[in-house]
């Protein structure tokens, strides 16, 4: 419960002294909001809050968020006016994401006590999160700072993408799941086998072999407004170029969303075959950035919450 919620009231100070009227009352009533835990209860509300945000989330992407991570919400009188989240990646990391106040409730130190009830949960690891504009001065004021700029690449897929034979890439199998989240573990330096093997379970996944092993991996799946592809990992941007290329094949006319890393140089390509920049956003880490092993990377992000 919030410390500093109240109910004020003020009467005469003197009533036996008062005008023969009726005395007059002041009442200056706060709602008190109470920090909790998410729950699927909250889910719905969260719901709302991403609608008014105006972020194409459904409510099966809020779920498989909140199955994978956990988070905190704010409840006032029963309605959820704020949400973050949290995904914990072994002892050393954590990411955060989805942080949300809704407009009428935004500007009281709400956005605060979400994100500093992240950070308390996070327990001493460093965390990595994708910052708009509007939230880099909160972020900096907790010791954030930037690494990195993600760009959002959209747009329905009305291009004719095909992929050649003999590029190593093909359908992944079940078999595959522990080298391709030991591969993640390279690319991302954190260990997400929980978090790879979800995202598996409800998208569907491409590899690339070389010299007979696993060395790049991408993830399409349900969200927003259609599909998103992402992660996407390899050792070369021509294997990551393939790996999209197939994924991307199987997407024709439908709405696709790939989220990447600047640094990588794959906006131009994206916007040839019509998947146009929307927006960028930065990419921030209080305390130690987690380091890739040898030649692998992450090109392609799951969200810019999971990163």
């Amino acid at each position: 419960m919030e410390r500093n919620s109240k109910v004020r009231l003020q009467f005469d100070s003197d009533q036996e002294t008062a005008p023969p009227m009726a005395p007059q009352l002041e009442r200056d009533i706060v709602i008190p909001s109470e920090l909790m835990k998410l729950e699927t209860r909250h889910l719905p509300g969260a719901l709302k809050l991403s609608q008014e945000m105006g972020w194409p989330y459904r409510l099966e992407d809020w779920e498989f968020a909140a199955t994978v991570g956990r988070g905190l919400v704010l409840e006032q009188a029963g309605q959820v006016i704020g949400t973050a989240m949290s995904w914990i990646y072994g002892k050393a990391f954590a990411t955060v994401g989805m942080i949300i106040v809704t407009g009428p409730a935004q500007g009281g130190g709400n956005g605060s006590r979400l994100f500093d009830g992240l950070l308390e949960a996070a327990q001493g690891r460093n965390v990595l999160l994708t910052s708009t504009e509007e939230g880099l001065a909160l972020y900096k004021r907790r010791g954030f700072t930037a690494w990195g700029t993600v760009l959002q690449h959209q747009g329905l897929l009305t291009t004719a993408v095909t992929r050649g034979t003999g590029d190593g890439v093909r359908q992944a199998t079940i078999s595959d799941l522990a080298a391709i989240q030991a591969f993640d573990e390279r690319a991302t330096g954190m260990p997400r086998p929980s978090m790879v093997a979800a995202l598996a379970d409800v998208g569907k996944v491409v590899v690339v072999e070389r010299d007979g092993r696993i060395a790049g991996y991408a993830i399409s799946r349900r969200f927003g407004r259609g599909y998103v592809i992402g992660p996407c990992a390899a050792e070369s941007d021509q294997d990551a170029r393939l790996l999209i290329l197939a994924q991307l094949s199987k997407l024709h006319d439908q709405f696709v969303r790939i989220d990447i890393y600047a640094e990588d140089g794959l906006g131009d390509w994206l916007e040839s075959l019509g998947l146009q920049q929307v927006s960028s956003a930065t990419a921030m880490v209080k305390g130690q950035r987690p380091v890739s092993e040898g030649s692998a990377h992450m090109y392609a992000l799951a969200n810019q919450s999971f990163t």
